[in-house]
């Protein structure tokens, strides 16, 4: 289960809009949905959470590039929504490195690996990505710095619980109108 709502800033305060991120395919998308809640180019964050294991924000400020914020990088990687948010860039990968098909060892065995070096069922084992077995990171990934110049500071978004998307509407001020949306 998760919620995804937008909140636009404007002169009037915050506007909040329920989102369904279903035909979200990237963050390039994610980022065209943002812009279009806020015709003037204010700022616009989607918040988004995920039965309170992971939440992560995406800032959008004009036609800058998105800004993230990720809680935990490993339970975000599990969901379709996270993999939005969890470019390679905001990994710390070189792009297309997991999708090298040049990369990949079709015999069952890993460079340098026997077949001696099998897991005792039988079967080699199975590493995802082409071959690069880079993990993602426990914790969080991104800008933590992301809502500073908005009340809410690095070490407050870092300490943030189940209730993640609340405390951050909350602090903006937004609580209400986040409500509504709900």
């Amino acid at each position: 289960m998760y919620f995804a709502a937008l909140l636009a800033r404007t002169e009037d305060g915050w506007e909040a809009s329920d989102t369904e991120l279903d035909d979200v395919e990237t963050l390039s998308d994610l980022a065209d949905l943002a812009r279009e809640a806020s015709p003037d180019e204010d700022t616009v964050l989607v918040l988004i959470e995920q039965e309170g294991s992971w939440f992560g924000v995406v800032r959008i400020d004009g036609e800058e590039d998105p800004r993230i914020y990720v809680s935990d990088a490993a339970a975000a990687a599990r969901s379709s929504y996270g993999e939005i948010l969890l470019t390679d860039e905001l990994l710390g990968r070189d792009p297309g490195d997991e999708d090298d098909l040049d990369a990949l060892d079709l015999d069952g065995t890993e460079d340098g690996e026997t077949d001696d070096d099998q897991d005792g069922d039988g079967e080699a084992p199975v590493i995802v990505g082409g071959g690069s077995a880079e993990a993602v990171p426990h914790g969080p990934v991104g800008d933590p710095g992301i809502l500073d110049d908005l009340g809410v500071g690095e070490k407050e978004l870092r300490s943030l619980t189940e209730d993640a998307v609340n405390e951050i509407a909350e602090s903006l001020g937004a609580s209400e109108v986040l409500e509504t949306v709900r």
